[in-house]
């Protein structure tokens, strides 16, 4: 891979584009982020809008990773936890485009988010991944825990039953 950014996306007809091709992609590839195969643009289109109208209220922030003009990846760092949550953030919908995953994209993301995170005085990353297929190898890799299994927890995006598996990590001066 060339020299791969990633920053915060905003809501522009291009990007919301991108966006759409790469959830479209992720489901038609198995990728178990919350939508059935097939998922019809115009569904993804919508489920993006609503991110980034609620990452221009500050209640969360979309990153993208960019090869040149090529959106290669995304992840969600959600921040509006309730009240009582003020220290912790989530890890929400890690995608990495089909032809480049294996290369760093979804470390780069995770890193660029758990920074991030930490910048807004987070302390606590949570996060859940499919049982099957899911990125259980990457967030270990990167230090996160397993807190336990929630079994028939969604359906994958092609039928049947999967668990999720639930990840926590502390961040911040709480690592130390």
């Amino acid at each position: 891979m060339t020299a791969m950014e990633i920053g915060p996306l905003t809501a522009s007809k291009e990007t919301l584009a991108r966006l759409t091709d790469l959830l479209v992609e992720t489901v038609a590839a198995g990728g178990s982020v919350s939508f059935m195969h097939p998922l019809a643009a115009q569904a993804a289109s919508a489920f993006w809008e609503t991110s980034l109208a609620a990452a221009a209220r500050g209640e969360r922030v979309v990153l993208g990773a960019w090869d040149g003009r090529a959106l290669v990846g995304t992840v969600t760092l959600l921040l509006d936890c309730p009240p009582n949550q003020p220290h912790r953030a989530e890890i929400a919908k890690l995608m990495t485009s089909v032809e480049q995953r294996g290369k760093g994209v979804g470390t780069g993301l995770m890193r660029a988010a758990e920074r991030l995170a930490v910048e807004q005085g987070r302390t606590l990353l949570v996060l859940d991944t499919a049982t099957e297929e899911g990125a259980s190898g990457l967030y270990e890799k990167l230090g996160f825990t397993l807190a336990g299994e929630v079994p028939d927890y969604a359906l994958k995006p092609h039928g049947g039953l999967t668990g999720t598996l639930i990840y926590w990590k502390r961040i911040g001066t709480a690592s130390r």
